[in-house]
């Protein structure tokens, strides 16, 4: 795999400062292994000496952080990014270890997803490999008791989902698809995700609703089933936490000097009409005047601008300067994202961070890559076949599960400034030094070509 081959280059740089290989020079030049791939590649400067304080001869104590283990060729890919980029630096017996897999929920009747979960609320701060949620079919094949279901929604529960931040991920020099960070924010809760539902016949379907305070129940909705053979399925939106969740995305949108949308079906689906409003509520009261002193509202005409979803799909495909964000209900943010994926290369150069809060109020944050276990190349290594997997997404989601378990141990002890400072020196590092290997055409063939490292 290209981990094992390229480890040495990136960590030797990172733990010890050293220069680069005399093979590459200090201006990069184009490069044929990317252009092959139709992949855009610009001159840039790059520093011979990334300053890192690190070394393997006195190993800093990482942070307490949860770790989540998956599966199949991400699994495979993430033990070797620890073996070799991690724990030769950092001491992470602190960590709380979680098998995610299967197997694993199987053999516990799924307690280690709720012991995970209760894990992830007390520390706040998550990495998770990807997970399989397994059809029928994978029942049978892996011989489990049940079709145990996504993970993601307990974790979204658990922690009291606010967002799911996905984001494009760039590479300085080398042109992807968007050429400026889009921002997006899935609301993370409610929609047909959390639906219940059933087979129905001929007959009368009513939904009920019960007031908790003891007022006279409500019918939702009265309807006649002519067919013999249907589904009734019920689901809501809950929207308490939208204000919570418009806070966070106008501040991002500022930080990153992009305009931000609001996407929803409102004129078809009239009950997400709440949704806009109570974003467009707290942009008007508290974040407006900003966005106009930053002039970030001239391409929306001078203010928030609502997009009907069926618009904002034609649009992610012409706005390829980037330079914006967007926010959505749970559905539309999932099938959005996933476009925005496809225009900017993969779902390996995007992020999907779940923003959540405990109890008392202070921020969770759970990291991981936004694609799946990628099942083909774990068939093709189990088969002995040559595979090169992207690790990209998966090393930003530990940085940054790193990196908020870092600021989280320092906002409890203002002592740890050094160890926080030295954190975030080793990930900025670990980030440049992968983006380097990838702009000297050292990485994995999706970016390479058929020359990539296997």
């Amino acid at each position: 795999m290209a981990l094992r081959l390229a480890s040495t280059r990136l960590m030797t740089s990172v733990a010890r400062c050293a220069p680069l290989s005399s093979k590459v020079p200090s201006i990069l030049l184009s490069n044929s292994r990317l252009a092959s791939r139709n992949v855009a590649v610009q001159p840039i400067m790059v520093q011979k000496c990334f300053n890192a304080t690190l070394s393997t001869n006195s190993k800093v104590v990482a942070p307490p952080m949860v770790y989540i283990a998956g599966e199949e060729m991400t699994h495979y890919c993430m033990n070797l990014i620890i073996e070799k980029w991690v724990t030769p630096y950092f001491d992470v017996s602190g960590w709380d270890h979680f098998d995610l897999s299967c197997k694993s929920r199987d053999e516990s009747d799924d307690k280690v997803l709720f012991d995970a979960v209760d894990a992830g609320k007390k520390v706040g701060a998550i990495f998770k490999e990807p997970t399989i949620t397994p059809s029928a079919i994978q029942v049978q094949e892996m011989k489990l008791s049940k079709a145990f279901g996504s993970p993601n929604g307990a974790m979204r529960r658990g922690w009291n989902g606010i967002t799911i931040s996905r984001d494009t991920i760039h590479i300085e020099g080398i042109e992807l698809g968007y050429k400026n960070r889009v921002l997006f924010e899935r609301h993370a809760v409610g929609g047909e995700y959390g639906a219940g539902y059933s087979t129905v016949g001929r007959g009368t379907l009513i939904t009920n609703f019960i007031p908790s305070d003891g007022q006279d129940p409500i019918i939702v909705d009265k309807r006649v089933l002519t067919d013999e053979f249907g589904v009734a399925v019920v689901y809501n939106n809950p929207y308490d936490n939208v204000t919570d969740l418009a806070h966070y995305f106008f501040k991002r949108c500022l930080e990153a000097e992009v305009t931000p949308y609001i996407v929803t079906k409102k004129t078809v689906f009239k009950w997400q009409e709440g949704f806009w409003q109570s974003m467009k509520k707290v942009f008007d009261s508290d974040y407006k005047t900003q966005f106009e002193e930053a002039g970030l509202l001239k391409r929306s005409g001078g203010d928030l601008q609502h997009l009907i979803s069926d618009a904002a799909t034609m649009q992610l495909i012409r706005w390829t300067e980037g330079g914006f964000g967007m926010a959505a209900h749970n559905y539309d943010g999932d099938m959005l994202t996933d476009q925005i994926a496809q225009v900017h290369r993969s779902p390996g150069f995007i992020t999907s961070n779940l923003i959540g809060k405990d109890d008392e109020g202070r921020i969770i944050k759970e990291y991981e890559a936004s694609h799946g276990t990628v099942t083909d190349l774990w068939l093709d290594h189990l088969d002995g076949k040559e595979t090169s997997m992207n690790p990209l997404g998966m090393v930003e989601a530990l940085i940054g599960a790193m990196n908020h378990a870092a600021l989280l141990e320092l906002e409890a002890d203002a002592s740890k400034q050094d160890k926080f400072d030295e954190i975030m020196n080793y990930t900025e590092t670990l980030r440049r030094a992968m983006h380097n290997t990838f702009r000297y055409g050292q990485g994995t063939r999706d970016m390479a070509g058929p020359t990539g490292f296997t």
